[in-house]
């Protein structure tokens, strides 16, 4: 049988799909938003993982699979396929609400964050604001929210991101054509615009802002670019502002990581404009999940679905749910759901999304 494409607009119940085997229902859901979390299957929660920023976070993922306002180069979730910058309802917001509620429930206190970190644009969700709202009415753990920041020129985006206890916001340019060429904008969208929204945004929030700039050798990693990007990072005194390079397999080979002494320069740029103990490097690989659990299968394709995954953590990860985890690797990859890449040395799993569309 052909799996619809609408299978992506909504998630699916935990049921065995017509002419399917159980297994293959489990892939499916897996790459729909259905994520194993112990023994239930979750929506729209994932996780826990350790975030070089965040600690030990319950990820939510609120809009579908690679719906974003920007295709950036960088990205480990390859090229977007859903390019907008129209705000919807893609689920009912108390269904996320109530999935969110009973993962914090389960997972019984081991969490730094709840974040909203999806496979695209978080605020591209117009019914984010309610969810957070509703959210924090019911749990302790504070929330954050990392966006690409495209959307903050809307007074409706800056407003549902007040309640949010952290906001990680994307600066990768401070020139227009920089901007164009790394994170591939939708065409609608004006970075003066965008400038101006993350610096009101910054002006009446009085929750937590961090700040991520990536950097890409050959793009925006020159001296006169970097000196701009922290010029205006530093108008809106962030908490820590972090730079970062491609760790992980991207969207475009020519993505690649700056020469240390680039980086050194860059680290000093933003130190010399934000102050001392303000500005990290995130030029390290990030730290392995802090568990496996469930199926080892469903596991690996729910956190595979979210970020490409070293293998050797994917590994050490699956010996602790499964006595043969090169078994369970070798069977996702003969049946087309993972393949293994290399980059920059590391072999990763990396989620084979585009053959899920095609099977029969």
């Amino acid at each position: 049988m052909r799996v619809s494409s609408e299978l992506y607009s909504s998630p699916i119940e935990d049921a065995t799909i017509p002419g399917m085997d159980v297994l293959s229902t489990k892939m499916i859901n897996a790459a729909n938003h259905n994520y194993r979390l112990g023994d239930r299957l979750s929506k729209f929660t994932f996780g826990p993982v350790r975030s070089r920023r965040l600690g030990v976070s319950l990820g939510v993922n609120n809009v579908p699979y690679k719906t974003c306002s920007y295709s950036c180069i960088y990205c480990q979730l390859g090229r977007t396929g859903n390019f907008s910058i129209e705000r919807r309802e893609f689920y009912r917001w108390e269904d996320i609400v109530e999935d969110v509620l009973k993962s914090v429930e389960e997972l019984e206190g081991k969490l730094d964050y709840v974040t909203f970190v999806p496979d695209g644009e978080p605020l591209l969700d117009k019914s984010i604001g309610k969810e957070i709202e509703e959210i924090k009415k019911g749990i302790s753990v504070p929330i954050a929210v990392i966006t690409n920041s495209s959307l903050l020129f809307l007074e409706e985006c800056r407003r549902d991101l007040s309640e949010a206890d952290l906001v990680s916001l994307k600066v990768d340019a401070f020139n227009e054509r920089v901007w164009r060429t790394v994170n591939r904008p939708h065409p609608r969208l004006k970075l003066n615009e965008i400038l101006y929204g993350i610096e009101e945004f910054s002006k009446d929030y009085r929750g937590k802002i961090i700040t991520e700039t990536m950097l890409v050798k050959g793009f925006n990693e020159e001296r006169v670019e970097l000196e701009k990007i922290a010029s205006f990072l530093q108008r809106l005194n962030p908490h820590r502002a972090y730079i970062s390079i491609p760790v992980r397999p991207p969207a475009e080979s020519y993505a690649t990581p700056p020469e240390p002494e680039k980086l050194v320069e860059a680290y000093e740029v933003f130190r010399e404009k934000l102050g001392e103990g303000k500005v990290e490097l995130l030029n390290l690989p990030e730290p392995p999940p802090p568990s496996a659990h469930g199926d080892p299968k469903s596991w690996l394709l729910s956190v595979t679905s979210v970020h490409p995954l070293r293998l050797k953590y994917a590994l050490s990860s699956l010996r602790t749910i499964s006595e043969d985890p090169e078994k369970v690797i070798s069977e996702l990859e003969d049946g087309q759901w993972i393949r293994i890449v290399e980059y920059m040395g590391e072999k990763f799993v990396v989620r084979w999304f585009k053959d899920i569309q095609k099977l029969e």
